[in-house]
């Protein structure tokens, strides 16, 4: 029998970067005690008025088929929040209602990208998107960022790597697994490598309400930048609903128009329940909001504080999100040995940081998802593996 080669591009892209993870999850359903950091689910309740209207919607009968484009009035809200975020004209025909942001960020690169171009992804990335970009059959081309950088993207390593068939730059700000805030001032930059070279811009944005200090920056809030971009986000970290699968793309008009039809042929309209309550996230102020962004603050802070001094793993604190980088390179294993070693030994999930690339190499990441009492057990016990490693090292 004979397959699509898109199967073949894809092999060895998915489940296998998260070995570890289901690993640790299969010894916690086994009963063994495990302190799971490895995955980015918000662990915190989200906003009670949204799940109320997603069951009074629900209830009422809000179960038929939706409009192929997504419900008018949540890509109204959509395109409100982002003209009010922006202080710029969006229009409700620029939004492509989504799955979440993972089908928002497929769609759009299945629209842009083809076999014979280059996608442009800054190093280290989020795990899922070499499968985005085979699933084209564009090239992935990483392009490096530093630690010592603290994994911001520059234009002069964007610039370095584009060549005569680069169509697409992938950004994602706030970062995963980085953490890694872009300034308006490196957006304007990195713009500027994009116009110069007639590149297209699509910018993850799911964790755009989690920025701690530095304010957000988008391209897609950029009056020049706009005509080239598509911000990509949802409501699943941002108001803790992860599994309502309510997310979005905002596009110049025409480039929204081609997403929609490609949208069209996978998901023919969602779940009209969830779109009312998408509404209600993003119409109204929810305290549950601003509680998980100063918790993940809060948590991050005090992550680097129990790691602060150690010599064998060194953190910094992210700029926004929900994860935190750990170098633990001073101790001679990967990241994925060290990952390994510390659930076998330690009874703690994180993932290895070469599931985010050749730039996470010698890290891993660690999610701000359990409360602080655990998170400081979890501390104790990498502080422990490392430090150990460090010293059979010098031994």
């Amino acid at each position: 029998m004979k397959y699509a080669s898109v199967s073949d591009r894809l092999a060895g892209l998915g489940e296998a970067k998260w070995a570890v993870h289901f690993a640790g999850k299969q010894r916690a359903a086994a009963g063994q005690p495990v302190i799971l950091l490895s995955i980015g689910e918000p662990d915190l309740p989200p906003p009670a008025a949204v799940v109320e209207q997603a069951v009074t919607s629900l209830r009422s009968g809000r179960t038929r088929y939706s409009s192929g484009s997504g419900e008018i009035a949540a890509r109204r809200a959509i395109a409100t929040r982002l003209a009010r975020r922006s202080g710029l004209e969006v229009s409700p025909d620029q939004i492509v209602y989504a799955s979440g942001t993972q089908n928002a960020l497929f769609t759009a690169m299945l629209t842009l990208a083809e076999h014979g171009d280059e996608v442009l992804v800054p190093d280290p990335y989020y795990a899922t998107y070499e499968g985005v970009v085979a699933a084209t059959g564009a090239t992935f081309v990483a392009v490096p960022t530093l630690p010592e950088d603290g994994f911001h993207l520059t234009a002069a390593a964007l610039a370095a790597k584009v060549t005569p068939r680069s169509r697409v730059l992938l950004l994602n700000t706030p970062a995963n697994p980085t953490g890694a805030v872009l300034s308006a001032a490196e957006v304007e930059a990195i713009g500027a490598v994009c116009e110069q070279h007639d590149l297209w811009i699509v910018c993850d944005e799911v964790y755009a309400d989690l920025a701690f200090d530095v304010p957000f920056a988008s391209p897609f809030d950029h009056p020049r930048l706009r005509e080239r971009t598509v911000a990509v986000a949802s409501i699943s970290k941002s108001h803790a609903l992860p599994g309502f699968r309510a997310g979005w793309a905002a596009a110049p008009l025409e480039l929204a128009r081609r997403m929609t039809a490609v949208s069209e042929a996978m998901l023919f309209g969602l779940q009209p329940f969830v779109a009312d309550a998408l509404v209600v996230a993003l119409e109204q102020e929810h305290p549950e909001v601003a509680d998980l962004r100063r918790t993940f603050r809060e948590r991050a802070d005090a992550l680097t504080a129990a790691l602060h001094g150690s010599p064998a793993v060194h953190v910094r604190n992210p700029e926004g999100g929900m994860f935190v980088m750990a170098d633990i390179r001073p101790t001679g294993l990967t990241g994925e040995q060290f990952a390994w070693r510390l659930l076998d030994e330690f009874g703690v999930v994180v993932m290895p940081g070469e599931s985010f690339g050749p730039g996470g190499a010698g890290h891993v990441r660690l999610a701000l998802t359990v409360d602080a009492d655990v998170m400081a057990e979890a501390c104790h016990r990498i502080r422990a593996l490392a430090e150990q490693l460090l010293a059979e090292r010098a031994s």
